[in-house]
């Protein structure tokens, strides 16, 4: 029996230009453009975003990064049901790592999610150059990763949080940051029960800088930008490194490590019981139980 597998990639792209890049003023807009799958993140995605940050890291007339979703979502999340999920592609990688596509078993999985999922993380958290998430409406599971890489995060009134992959037997999303994100007793309400936690409770456990109505979301946002864009560009650089280092010495990446494989066993166990890595969750099921959940919750 061959070691590999060939898989079928059906995957079908209703946009060539899956990401926007626009820069004015110094501050360089990154904008996820899959606004008729609220910008569910396929690898298609994924590698754009890392282009696009690549691009605004390398202009030296970039002094800031928004991240923004195009749209009345900023990202529901990891594509698990479009017609553009492209689970079985292959890329040009990022990471010194293999190709996933034809690899049989947890092995799939786990290459894939180091590659597009945690490794690009860590990589777009450890940019020099200060980011900034404009968020509004969901931002949910793999949308909190985009996030929390960011070093600022603007919400508007009506925007949430969510990560709901408990349902899916899964200890949250990749990027494990969520007893970092937010207190420890918190963050195990917010997976454990898989609420929606809306903008003004998120300011209110550090989550989030700023909370303003839809209709000043995008001007607030850029304001503060211009802002933090006035002050030297290596002071910046190294406040970010310093405080980034502060979290990595209190476990945030070790923790990351060991969850991540957590996480894989949550997927090869799913596997195992079911025949299915998501636990019987495609899109349409998760976003019907998170309705339904949101509805008992109001």
């Amino acid at each position: 029996m061959s070691e590999f597998i060939q898989r079928v990639d059906a995957s079908e792209y209703e946009t060539d230009e899956p990401v926007r890049y626009l820069v004015r003023d110094g501050i360089a807009s990154v904008t996820m453009n899959r606004p008729g799958f609220n910008n569910a993140q396929n690898s298609q995605m994924t590698y754009a975003l890392d282009a696009a940050f690549k691009r605004a890291v390398s202009d030296d007339a970039v002094k800031v990064i928004v991240l923004r979703g195009e749209g009345k979502h900023f990202s529901a999340g990891h594509d698990i049901g479009t017609p553009g999920r492209d689970i079985n592609k292959e890329f040009e990688r990022a990471h010194l790592l293999w190709d996933h596509s034809n690899k049989p078993g947890g092995e799939f999985l786990y290459m894939r999610e180091q590659e597009v999922y945690l490794g690009m993380c860590r990589r777009w958290r450890e940019m020099p150059k200060p980011t900034i998430a404009m968020v509004q409406g969901a931002c949910i599971a793999g949308g909190l990763m985009l996030a929390w890489v960011c070093d600022l995060i603007v919400a508007s009134d009506d925007a949430f949080f969510q990560d709901p992959v408990v349902r899916m037997g899964i200890p949250g999303v990749e990027y494990f940051a969520h007893p970092y994100e937010m207190n420890p007793r918190i963050a195990k309400e917010f997976l454990m029960t898989g609420d929606r936690m809306p903008a003004g409770r998120a300011y209110e456990v550090g989550m989030v800088n700023r909370v303003v109505s839809r209709a000043d979301l995008e001007a607030a946002t850029y304001e503060l930008a211009a802002k933090v864009a006035k002050q030297p560009r290596m002071g910046l650089a190294l406040t970010k490194q310093a405080i980034n280092h502060v979290e990595d010495l209190a476990g945030k990446r070790t923790a990351m490590d060991a969850v991540f494989a957590w996480h894989h066993f949550a997927h090869t166990h799913n596997e195992l019981l079911s025949g299915d890595k998501l636990g019987g969750y495609d899109a349409k099921a998760m976003a019907a139980a998170n309705k339904k959940s949101a509805g008992e919750a109001g």
